[in-house]
């Protein structure tokens, strides 16, 4: 059996929100749903009963994008019945895992067409209360939050390893001796490089605003900020010594982005040009209190199935956790010229809607390449409980 080769058609998201902000009254299956019609409707010569399936990244899955967020966008977006939908769960690296997944079924020939993505409306986040023991207990009861992290964590998991995730990224500071300052100068980078990306509309050829709703732009991008404001921020995590804020993380987010993948006889239909080619993929694991260094390996198996090295590379978008994650994985890539990451800005000034980043990482890097041209491109991230998953992209 041939393998066949994946193409990316086209690439949209949605602006990024924050947390409570102009996307919070949107339900998580709305905003996948958006991204797939717009994303059909962008190329009119396709039927859409011809997509073979529609995959979907979503992190969390407690509340309005339960019973298969991916589904429910086919149905609301008013795509043929027929059409199929599932969803895909690697926390963070959900929306890139489902373009990896549909890339898959297509080089194998089990599809022609599919469209993959992924969704979070963390503003929308339930907190969900766990059945008890016994019917009617008559002492109070907890809710916990479905917004981030750990929660109903297993008593056998060792204490180590479920650390907040913030306290991961101060981990991960002190591995590498990534001071405050550095991850400051960072985080000032990314809005700065964000905001200079809009300014020039590169995100115009990507981004789809929500109907009905006032954001053209992402949300959590500060024009204005300097090193002396976020010097300001007091660390979230430790109280003594700490070095990670609000300032240089990434924010709590909602969003959505979908990605259009064919084939050779997919292509010919669709009567466009490729952004671009998906090459290869790889996914590894470490300690869950070093998550953030979880895209280390996986760049590296990545680059190595796909004959490839770093000096290969046009542009790299890796997913901005938190700026010390992020500094710690350059750091361990020394043959990496930090230059060419994250040219448009990073999840720390543009967001970070968990299930949803993957796919706009994919998205943008795509992009990137049918904007230069040509080139190898590559999409990482780091995933809470230890994991990382990298995609090579080429035109």
């Amino acid at each position: 059996m041939s393998i066949r080769d994946v193409y990316i058609v086209d690439a949209v998201r949605t602006p990024i929100g924050k947390f409570g902000g102009a996307l919070a009254s949107v339900r998580p299956d709305d905003l996948a749903a958006h991204v797939v019609r717009a994303l059909v409707d962008r190329s009119p010569a396709l039927d859409p009963a011809r997509v073979d399936d529609v995959y979907f990244g979503d992190a969390n899955g407690a509340g309005e994008d339960n019973r298969d967020v991916a589904r429910m966008a086919v149905l609301l977006a008013g795509l043929p019945v027929s059409v199929p939908g599932v969803t895909v769960n690697r926390l963070c690296g959900s929306g890139l895992e489902a373009v990896i997944q549909a890339a898959r079924a297509i080089a194998l020939g089990d599809a022609s067409v599919a469209i993959a993505g992924g969704v979070e409306s963390m503003s929308r986040a339930p907190w969900v209360l766990q059945k008890p023991e016994r019917a009617f207990p008559a002492g109070h009861q907890q809710l916990h939050s479905t917004t981030l992290g750990w929660r109903m964590t297993n008593p056998r998991m060792p204490a180590e390893w479920t650390v907040s995730l913030g306290e991961g990224a101060e981990l991960v500071a002190d591995k590498h001796g990534i001071t405050r300052e550095q991850q400051d100068a960072f985080a000032l980078a990314s809005h700065r490089k964000a905001a200079e990306a809009w300014a020039k509309g590169l995100y115009d050829d990507e981004v789809v605003p929500y109907p009905e709703v006032a954001l053209t732009r992402d949300e959590c991008i500060r024009d204005s900020t300097s090193m002396e404001a976020l010097a300001k921020l007091k660390p979230a995590f430790r109280t003594e010594g700490g070095t990670v804020t609000p300032g240089n993380s990434s924010p709590l987010n909602d969003g959505a982005a979908a990605l259009l993948l064919v084939d050779e006889d997919g292509l010919r239909e669709t009567g466009r040009e490729p952004l671009a080619r998906i090459r290869t993929s790889a996914v590894t694991g470490i300690e869950p209190q070093l998550f953030g260094l979880g895209p280390v390996e996986a760049v590296r198996r990545a680059l190595g199935k796909a004959g490839r090295s770093f000096a290969d590379l046009t542009t790299f978008e890796l997913n901005e956790a938190f700026a010390a994650q992020s500094l710690g994985c350059l750091a361990e890539w020394p043959e990496l010229d930090p230059e060419i990451v994250n040219p448009r800005g990073g999840a720390v000034a543009i967001g970070h809607p968990l299930g949803a980043s993957g796919a706009r990482l994919a998205g943008s890097v795509a992009h990137q390449l049918a904007a230069a041209g040509s080139g190898t491109g590559l999409a990482a991230l780091c995933i809470g409980v230890g994991q990382g998953l990298a995609l090579v992209l080429e035109r």
